[in-house]
């Protein structure tokens, strides 16, 4: 039996599915001062892998890609079942 099969009566669990840009600290002052046009600085390049998290655990990376007017990830690496 592979993994896969153990597993398939767990297949329809809802669970949490995170794709992290970046994270950044910011003073109570600089969230205030927000507003619609504000950018906000992050640490990350353009270009540079996404994070991929199942309940906050990193289960991967990916990419940023754009689909006709919708916006997508693009996995490239996932540790999923073996």
């Amino acid at each position: 039996m592979t993994p896969g099969e153990e597993i398939e009566h767990l297949t329809d669990i809802p669970v949490l599915l995170d794709v992290e840009l970046d994270k950044t600290t910011m003073t109570v002052r600089e969230i205030l001062a927000i507003d619609l046009g504000s950018v906000l600085k992050l640490t990350r390049s353009a270009g540079e892998n996404i994070d991929i998290l199942i309940d906050g655990t990193l289960v991967g990376s990916g990419e940023i890609v754009i689909m006709e007017d919708v916006m997508g990830i693009r996995v490239t690496d996932f540790k999923g079942l073996d």
